[in-house]
């Protein structure tokens, strides 16, 4: 058999509840690795976000070794190499596109974040319209000190442009939207936060988790038939539909467990069930 792929999302599937990986899926991405299995996290954070939650557990730079060879950070914004972190893959949305986003939510008083180029994607420009929006809040809270308020235009090329839209509001759906910004990749998540707000996340037209996915397997010379991916999120979504097998952990929404095989949730290793259901990796192996 050639080369294979392992791809998984990191939080909500890889990472438990508690921004922990279990040991039996640390142990999981090392055989697969032993097998010539490449393996890889596809996550919306940053690359300095992954970095802080790795340190947190002990496998960031200089700690622990983390079981991947390469990490889709940004939502497939960019790619690094692992373990040197080099970035060998990056798209940025250009001055008249960041402008054409802004304009577009200003005018729909979506509150939003514009996340500078890679690789200065901590920092960040935002705007609020007034009303009630606790995500947004908290969110500025937990990067407090990255961010600044977009009193005028962008001047700037950015990362990603983040629409936050509050539990319960009556904002418009990702469809809508993505109606209104064709030349652009728009992504919906549940936030990481409340677990309930919207974010609509909008990047250049070429970037998505499937679509710097299939870059990598170009790069290396990998069919998407032997590709393997899971997930938990709407995020996930062209991901999963673009790899071989797709799998979602059980704490997924319902319309993602109904549309793809189901393993164990990422608070009961599911990573390793989706490796072993795959047929790539025995259990005892």
């Amino acid at each position: 058999m050639g080369k294979r792929l392992f791809i998984t999302d990191l939080d909500g599937t890889l990472m438990t509840d508690a921004k922990t990986i279990s040991s039996r899926d640390l142990s999981t991405l090392e055989r697969l690795q032993a097998h010539g299995i490449i393996t890889a996290a596809a996550t919306g954070r940053s690359a300095h976000s992954l970095e802080k939650a790795l340190t947190a557990i002990g496998l960031g730079r200089g700690q622990g070794i983390f079981p991947m060879d390469y990490v889709l950070f940004s939502t497939g914004a960019g790619i690094m190499a692992f373990p040197d972190r080099e970035i060998i893959f990056q798209k940025s949305l250009a001055v008249p596109g960041v402008e054409k986003i802004t304009a577009y939510f200003d005018q729909i008083k979506l509150d939003y974040m514009v996340h500078k180029a890679i690789p200065h994607t901590r920092e960040f420009f935002y705007r609020s319209h007034g009303l009630s929006n606790p995500d947004f809040e908290t969110r500025l809270a937990f990067h407090s000190g990255d961010g600044s308020p977009l009193n005028d235009r962008v001047s700037e090329p950015a990362t990603q442009v983040l629409a936050i839209i509050p539990a319960g509001a009556d904002g418009p759906d990702v469809g809508t939207i993505q109606e209104n910004l064709p030349d652009f990749s728009v992504i919906r998540a549940t936030s990481p936060l409340d677990h309930t707000s919207v974010w609509i996340e909008v990047f250049h037209k070429d970037v998505s988790k499937s679509k710097t996915a299939a870059f990598l397997a170009g790069r290396l010379s990998i069919h998407r038939r032997d590709s393997i991916s899971i997930g938990n999120d709407y995020n996930d979504e062209d991901l999963l539909a673009w790899s071989g097998k797709g799998y979602v952990v059980e704490n997924a929404p319902e319309r993602l467990r109904r549309a793809y095989e189901t393993v164990r949730s990422n608070n009961d290793s599911g990573v390793t069930m989706a490796a072993e259901k795959s047929g790539w990796m025995k259990n005892g192996d």
